[in-house]
């Protein structure tokens, strides 16, 4: 009946059955497959498989969190120079599931966003020669006992130093903010399809950490237009970009193999196995 509903409501918001249309009914009707991993916590997955989602494969993997009562909760992992795999974060952290974070330096280390964890600065935003902030540097994952949101640069030089959450990582771009679609660039990085990670929060306080498998014939990745569409589809009422292609990783202390759930593009195979080492990531761990 739900679906049902929402789908009615995406015909009437448009107003005729156009390829958007038709791409948001194939989201909504898809049969995914929902694991519980944890209190008020699932894993949910599906394949579109036969070009059937922006005209191509494409495969899909989140967790989504309700968080109310027992549910774990949210907090930061980073190195300020030593470089891991999500799965290795995840494992030492003690946490139930993981996901990449924001962006960093391959060749040094460490993050090139601000990064704070627990209330320590771990690494500065690296700005370029004039001093501005990349896109990736004007919004925010925060996270105040254990609880996650998404903020907004408010344009201000020492924005997330001022934040008074214990934990913040700056990523972007920023998608949807406060139900309004954010606009992007025109960019090559934002208009070609690449694996995508990304942080939705839903309209009944929902939280969902999302990866798009990309750079494979089973799927191609997404544009940033195209993720925004389908956090939105998804029901985020804000939602940010982090860092994705050969980072995008989802980790889940539960599953088999080394717990990788997508696809990891660095190895170009189809398996688990090619996930990239990266600075930090988003932690989901078990209340005590």
């Amino acid at each position: 009946m739900l679906k049902r509903i929402l789908f009615l409501s995406l015909l009437a918001f448009s107003g005729n059955v156009n390829a958007q249309n038709i791409d948001s009914v194939t989201v909504v009707t898809a049969k995914w497959q929902k694991q519980k991993i944890a209190a008020k916590t699932k894993l949910i997955t599906y394949h579109f498989n036969e070009k059937n989602l922006f005209a191509v494969n494409q495969h899909i993997a989140y967790i989504e969190v309700n968080r109310k009562g027992n549910a774990p909760f949210f907090a930061l992992g980073a190195d300020e120079k030593v470089l891991k795999t999500t799965e290795t974060f995840g494992k030492e952290l003690n946490a139930v599931a993981a996901i990449n974070g924001t962006f960093f330096d391959i060749k040094n280390g460490g993050s090139v966003d601000y990064i704070k964890v627990n209330g320590n600065v771990v690494n500065e935003n690296k700005l370029d020669k004039n001093g501005n902030r990349a896109r990736h540097q004007q919004a925010a994952v925060v996270i105040e006992n254990g609880k996650l949101n998404i903020k907004k640069w408010d344009g201000s030089k020492n924005w997330e130093q001022n934040l008074t959450e214990k934990d913040v990582m700056n990523s972007g771009p920023l998608l949807i903010y406060n139900q309004q679609v954010e606009e992007l660039d025109t960019t090559a990085f934002t208009k070609l399809r690449h694996p995508r990670s990304a942080v939705g929060i839903k309209a009944d306080g929902k939280v969902i950490l999302l990866t798009v498998d990309g750079r494979q014939e089973n799927s191609a990745g997404m544009s940033l237009p195209e993720l925004t569409k389908l956090m939105k589809w998804l029901g985020c009422v804000s939602a940010i970009n982090l860092d994705g292609g050969g980072s995008t990783t989802l980790w889940v202390s539960s599953a088999p193999e080394n717990g990788v759930v997508n696809y990891p593009s660095d190895n170009k195979k189809w398996d688990h196995q090619g996930t990239r080492k990266v600075a930090n990531v988003i932690l989901l761990k078990k209340k005590q």
